[in-house]
């Protein structure tokens, strides 16, 4: 009897979700989630990031946190962005 073959399925790679804030050329600053941070700060160097990003270039990473999926993660956005920039200053601060 012939032995069946075993599917070959490669296995993904686990993609860690995070929240990253960025200080742009002018002063400000840009909040955004990903699960590859180093592709997506090329891209916003690029210009083929954010639209709030381009013509702010370049741009460099002021903190990033690791979440545990993407819904965590959009949630830590949301609150992030719902500070004011006093609060932002402070909370990267005392990071």
């Amino acid at each position: 009897m012939p032995k069946k073959k075993k599917p070959t399925t490669k296995a993904k790679p686990i993609k860690t979700w995070c929240l990253y804030v960025l200080l742009c050329k002018d002063g400000t600053l840009y909040c955004g989630i990903t699960n590859d941070l180093t592709r997506r700060i090329c891209q916003h160097n690029a210009g083929k990031g954010a639209r709030y990003t381009r013509g702010r270039g370049p741009v460099e990473v002021l903190r990033h946190w690791a979440h545990k999926n993407k819904s965590a993660a959009l949630k830590a956005e949301i609150a992030f962005k719902r500070l004011g920039r006093r609060a932002k200053d402070a909370f990267l601060a005392a990071c």
